[in-house]
């Protein structure tokens, strides 16, 4: 069993390195270009960096546009609205509703460009609603947000989509990246169809806590997601 999980060791080792000799870049230089992205766009938007130490001396408030870096998972996060629920979730499990837009924080050649939009279910382009005297209509997945279901024991957070417009049908997993799960832990999401209201953040996810393409490839995204509570 031993030379089995071995062997499985070595092959998988090999065919990634493989990979990376295809790619022309190996894995370290994938993710220094990675971390370089990130820094570029923190400075081209004039984001202030703040400590998770000063984070929670702040109360677990960020102002604007100031962004608290969680080192261990690599994710930064900015709290547009902490949401009006009574307080922060507690163990158990919850029904989360979510809007979001995904935006490319570093450029991949032959895939997109920095910047570029790359889902959402947010009304990214100002569609009008359907009106009886109007033959416009929004796109169906601009109707519905993105529902989860959320699992949450002491510090571990988990959870699946099972309604998905939009990530299933791009990513082909039912699995939330973690990075969006990141924010539950500070926010105090709601019932609420009041766009003032909702527990609403800003985020920026390496590689490493996104979905799994960008796990594949090796690329950070920018993030403006909602957080409501569902049945």
């Amino acid at each position: 069993m031993k030379k089995i999980k071995l062997f499985f060791a070595v092959f998988c080792t090999l065919v990634f390195c493989l990979q990376s000799c295809d790619n022309g870049k190996t894995y370290a230089e994938m993710k220094e270009e990675e971390a370089d992205a990130i820094n570029a766009w923190i400075l081209n938007h004039n984001y202030q960096v703040i400590s998770e130490k000063d984070f929670y001396n702040q109360d677990t408030i960020t102002n604007e546009n100031q962004f608290v870096l969680f080192e261990e998972s690599g994710v930064y996060m900015n709290i547009l609205q902490q949401g009006e629920g009574d307080s922060k979730l507690a163990d158990g499990y919850y029904e989360i509703a979510s809007r979001y837009i995904e935006v490319a924080i570093q450029t991949r050649d032959e895939m997109f460009s920095a910047g570029d939009t790359l889902s959402g279910n947010m009304n990214l382009y100002n569609y009008p609603l359907y009106t009886a005297n109007s033959s416009w209509s929004l796109p169906q997945y601009m109707l519905y947000p993105e529902v989860y279901k959320l699992t949450i024991s002491g510090t571990s957070y988990s959870a699946a989509f099972t309604e998905s417009y939009q990530m299933y049908s791009i990513y082909g997993t039912t699995s939330v990246p973690s990075g969006w799960l990141i924010p539950l832990k500070y926010i105090k999401p709601s019932r609420t169809v009041s766009s003032d209201k909702v527990a609403r953040v800003r985020l920026i996810v390496p590689h490493g806590q996104g979905t799994s393409q960008a796990s594949q490839y090796v690329y950070p995204c920018y993030y403006e997601i909602t957080y409501n509570l569902g049945k």
